[in-house]
Order: structure tokens, then sequence, then C-alpha cells
């Protein structure tokens, strides 16, 4: 990479209004807090390479863990919308939002900007009034499943497993979806099967987001979107989260190692090729500090947000231009947000 190459990329960074589509913040903030007896987590731990990233809005999933499905989702769930507010009492950079306007008067005043989704609906289990109190609590997406079944729907598995026969929407997960919809909320299909993916399609009329999900074309596997999908959600008016977990940027990234940013950039161009740049945001999906805690390889293709101008050197390089950038960067985001969540 060149130098000039290099200054061009971190330039945008700190020019542009830059955004991630999907970060388990919550997840890692309540763990630490909750089990690790910490405080002040998001100022110690995160401020400073967000802050180098040029980052002005980040979604934060709320992702249940296995070990707390279904028995204690709820729960956790609140756990996790609890120790947010915590730290935000703690961190005034950080600031939720609940819509557009918000997210632009946080950036105008110099704060990073948080929103709410989910990762997986099993926090409201099979009753659908929850819906409407998580939406006052802040909650913007609904990503309907994670890679596992809920009342709502099916989701796609990592790896093939031993199943029986697969499921798409539920009758509950198409009234979630048309709830959604009606509070004014937006719905995420990483993670959905395919089947569910068509019946979304089928049974919803406004844009949709894949917030972290790659292209099965290149690599491929379930948790990735056919070219088909892609155009699919590219007419319907939605984004695609580049993600860069390297087994869904790399078929052999499991024995190989990580991918390196141009890879995933290859992602972005193919997206770029099947529906047009203006369909494409970053949804980075970090795990590489869950593999450490577990003595696990890093393997994310960008490390985290102070290196992620590598990825946008790597979409420059690939011949995208600086207006093609800025969309990917965050403004093809915003602008789905204002179609759903206005």
């Amino acid at each position: 990479m060149t130098p000039e190459l290099k200054e061009r990329a971190q330039a945008l960074h700190h020019d542009c209004f830059v955004a991630d589509a999907h970060y388990d913040l919550l997840n890692l903030l309540a763990a630490k807090r909750l089990e690790g007896g910490r405080t002040d987590v998001f100022r110690t731990d995160y401020l400073e390479k967000i802050r180098a990233g040029g980052v002005d809005l980040l979604i934060s999933s709320i992702f249940i863990d296995d070990r707390h499905v279904p028995e204690m989702a709820l729960r956790r769930a609140l756990d996790q919308i609890a120790c947010m507010h915590e730290e935000l009492a703690q961190c005034p950079d950080l600031v939720l939002c609940r819509g557009v306007a918000e997210i632009r008067a946080a950036r105008a005043a110099g704060k990073i900007a948080l929103l709410l989704s989910f990762e997986g609906a099993e926090p409201l289990g099979n009753d659908l009034n929850l819906l409407r109190a998580f939406y006052e609590l802040g909650v913007r997406g609904i990503g309907i499943v994670w890679s596992r079944r809920n009342y709502a729907a099916d989701g796609c598995f990592f790896q093939p497993r031993r199943e029986g026969r697969k499921g798409g929407l539920t009758d509950f997960g198409a009234r979630l979806a048309d709830e959604a919809e009606r509070l004014g909320m937006y719905l995420d299909v990483s993670h959905l099967n395919d089947e569910g993916f068509w019946d979304l399609c089928a049974l919803t009329k406004r844009p949709f987001i894949a917030s972290h999900s790659n292209c099965r074309a290149l690599t491929p596997v379930a948790r990735n979107l056919t070219d088909e999908q892609i155009a699919a959600l590219a007419q319907r008016g939605g984004v695609m989260g580049m993600n860069a977990c390297s087994d869904f940027v790399r078929l052999d990234a499991n024995g190989a190692g990580r991918a390196d940013p141009d890879e995933l950039a290859a992602h972005g161009a193919h997206v770029k090729q099947v529906a047009g740049a203006e369909h494409l945001c970053f949804g980075f999906d970090f795990c590489d500090e869950f593999r450490v805690g577990n003595n696990r390889e890093p393997k994310d293709a960008v490390p985290f947000y102070d290196e992620s101008w590598r990825l946008t050197a790597a979409l420059l390089a690939r011949g995208f231009s600086e207006d093609e950038v800025r969309g990917a960067l965050g403004e093809n985001l915003l602008k789905f947000l204002e179609r759903t969540i206005g």
C-alpha cells in the first residue's frame, strides 16, 4: 500500500460519516460489568480506538447467548440495556439515539451515536406485546434470528448440521415483521435461512438490511447471501454490511487463518457489481475479542475500528470512487435508516 493511499483512506474516515451496522457492544459491556465486576468499560476499553476510526454511529446488537435461552432471554436483554445506561452515564461521548435526527445531532455535538437492534427475537419469546416495550426502550432494529430456531423463524447454521425439515417465518414471525414495520423498526435478514429470507420478501413491503453478511458467490456458506438475494434486497431499497469474520470472507479461513482487507473488499466489489455500490455498508461483526478470550486465534479480516481504514483503502484500490466509498462508510446506511426508522 502506498503512503498516498493510506493517507487518502484515513482522511475519508475523519471527514465522512462513518457507521457500523453490527457490533456486539451491549453483550460485551454486560459481560464485563455483570460477570467481571467492572465499570466505565466503554471509555476504558473501546473509546480511543473507535474515535481513531472516525466512527459516528454504532448499531449494537442485543444478542442472547445460548446459555440464557430460552428461560433467561428477556432478563438478559434487560440487563444489557441497564448496563448500557450505566455506561452512558459514565461516558458522555456515547449517546443513545432513536432516529436519524438524533444521530445527526450526536455527530454535530462530537459524540458517537448508538442505535439498538435485536440479534434474534428470543427476548420476546412468543409475546408480541413486548416488541412495543423494547421500542420504547430504544430498540429500532429486529434481527429476527441468530443461527438457531426461535418462535419467529429458523436461523442458518455456520456449518452444515444434522437437522430435520427447515422452516421459514412462522405465524408469529410474520406478525412480528408486520408489527415491526408498523412501529417504524427495520428488519435484518442476517442469520435468517433462505426459506425465511424469501418469506420476509413476500410478506413485507419496506426496505430491509443484511447487517453483517457477505456474498455466497465468493464464499459459499449459508450465512452469506446469494446473488439473487442481494438483488432482491437492493430492489427493496436495502443495504448490506460487509462482515469482517474471516469464515465468511474466505472459505478456507478455518484452516488458513485470517483473511485480509482486500479479500473483504472483494465482497464489496461483488455487491457493487450485482446491485450497485449504493447498497453497500460496513457491518464488521468484530468477534476477535470473544475468540481471544477463549484462547482462540484472532480471525477478523479487519482487526478493529482503528484499522478500519484498511478496508477503505482496499475499496479505493479496487476502483471505488470517493463518492462510492463515502456511501459505504456510512451515508448508505444513514439513508436506509431515514427510509425505515425515520
